[in-house]
């Protein structure tokens, strides 16, 4: 069990390394993403295909999970904007905005009862993103692009939760990333287009950091995930993914000393979608042990 915990905390690091590998890699937001699936796909395949995981779907499910893929694309490339535009800390500020989107879209698309205390947590952290956009305007495109991102995160797991009741997570996995692809891959004219400047291809260093994002914070972290998930539950699981916010703004602050770079309504932000974010653990956990004690 102890194991389980530790691989399933690496995996929530990783998640939240991600952004730092964002400021690292020189590319921008497009590439970034695009050399990213690019590495995941073509990783996951051969993986998956060895271990005989992936299953034969039909072609309309395909496209549906391939869609749902575009999404998730579309998410990675405004983070990243976000990062580029603002910094890590903000980017990933903003990504904790996930649960009030969330909150709002699930009922909405799934035909359920709107949750009124999450709606509540979720515009506790929607508040605090406005404390630091409206106390410090330096950031208003990369917390715009961070909102957007946020949106888009709270979708696709909506989408991903009805696709696998028909087919298994490696396979969703690997034509998701897929979809993912081409959807960046559909962008790029648009982008040399807007920028003929832009660089394309990535330097020796980025090769190296973009493998990084690809084989370890996406891949070896899908598989810590999936291992732990088989020793402890969903729930467990879910709710230690709050920590990834928090685990790259501790990073960012560590490597690249935001903290200096941020003023003080950043953190008082950041206190209020903490404290929401600690509600929210503590009311799911309360209600999952009352679930238990209802099912013994």
């Amino acid at each position: 069990m102890r194991k389980a915990y530790s691989q399933l905390h690496i995996a929530v690091l990783l998640a939240g390394f991600t952004g730092i590998l964002g400021r690292l890699i020189t590319l921008n937001e497009l590439m970034i993403v695009f050399y990213r699936l690019l590495l995941t796909v073509l990783s996951m395949w051969v993986l998956f295909s060895w271990r005989k995981k992936i299953q034969r779907l039909p072609a309309s499910l395909i496209a549906k999970i391939m869609a749902v893929g575009c999404i998730a694309g579309l998410h990675w490339l405004t983070f990243y904007a976000a990062i580029k535009y603002a910094n890590v800390s903000i980017a990933l500020v903003c990504f904790a905005a996930i649960g009030f989107f969330t909150a709002l879209f699930e009922p909405l698309i799934l035909r359920r009862p709107l949750n009124q205390k999450e709606l509540l947590l979720g515009l506790m952290t929607l508040l605090g993103v406005y404390i630091i956009f409206r106390f410090d305007a330096r950031y208003t495109t990369g917390i715009f692009f961070g909102l957007i991102s946020a949106v888009l995160a709270s979708l696709f797991p909506i989408f991903n939760r009805e696709l696998l009741k028909n087919t298994n997570v490696e396979s969703l996995l690997v034509w998701q990333q897929l979809g993912g692809f081409i959807c960046m891959a559909g962008l790029l004219p648009q982008y040399v287009m807007e920028e003929p400047s832009m660089r394309i291809w990535p330097g020796m260093e980025d090769l190296g950091w973009l493998l990084v994002l690809s084989w370890i914070c996406s891949v070896w972290a899908f598989q810590l995930s999936a291992a732990a998930l088989k020793k402890l539950s969903a729930f467990t699981v879910n709710l230690s993914y709050n920590l990834e916010p928090v685990y790259g703004i501790l990073l960012a602050f560590v490597l690249y000393r935001e903290d200096q770079l941020l003023n003080s309504s950043f953190f008082w932000g950041l206190g209020l979608i903490l404290i929401a974010l600690g509600l929210h653990a503590w009311i799911t956990y309360s209600k999952h042990r009352t679930d238990a004690r209802t099912l013994q």
